[in-house]
């Protein structure tokens, strides 16, 4: 799935397996649509995209799995950040390529406190970050 229309079918069709959903499909996702719409939209549509995958991968959400709105509004905020900054790119995996620091999964602690980002008010809905600012 490296073409992006077929990825981003696959993922609106939610027909990704799940040995292949790892953190760099996310990010590919989240570019495709942010270079498609507006941030808010762009944000619904991966927030049910991930939800339905979820499910489908029989991913059970727990106060400590599944779906986590907070890291979701964040990654978005980031890799729409780096898009205003750097520019679109050839392709959703020339955007990742070209921004390695986004694959460090562990980022989003330079924002939150671990207490603030695994709290189950952050999970349920987002939250701002309590060390500094995002983007």
């Amino acid at each position: 799935m490296t073409n992006d229309d077929e990825f981003l079918h696959a993922f609106e069709t939610h027909n990704i397996p799940k040995d292949q959903w790892r953190h760099r499909e996310h990010l590919r996702v989240a570019y495709l649509l942010l270079t498609r719409y507006p941030f808010d939209e762009a944000l619904d549509h991966f927030r049910a995209g991930v939800k339905a995958i979820n499910i489908l991968h029989g991913l059970e959400d727990t106060p400590t799995q599944g779906y986590h709105e907070t890291m979701t509004v964040a990654w978005l905020r980031l890799v729409a950040a780096m898009i205003r900054e750097y520019g679109k790119a050839k392709s959703s995996d020339a955007f990742c390529s070209d921004h390695p620091e986004l694959g460090q999964k562990f980022i989003l602690r330079l924002f939150y406190s671990r207490r603030r980002i695994m709290s189950a008010e952050a999970k349920a809905g987002f939250v701002e970050p309590d060390l500094t600012a995002l983007p």
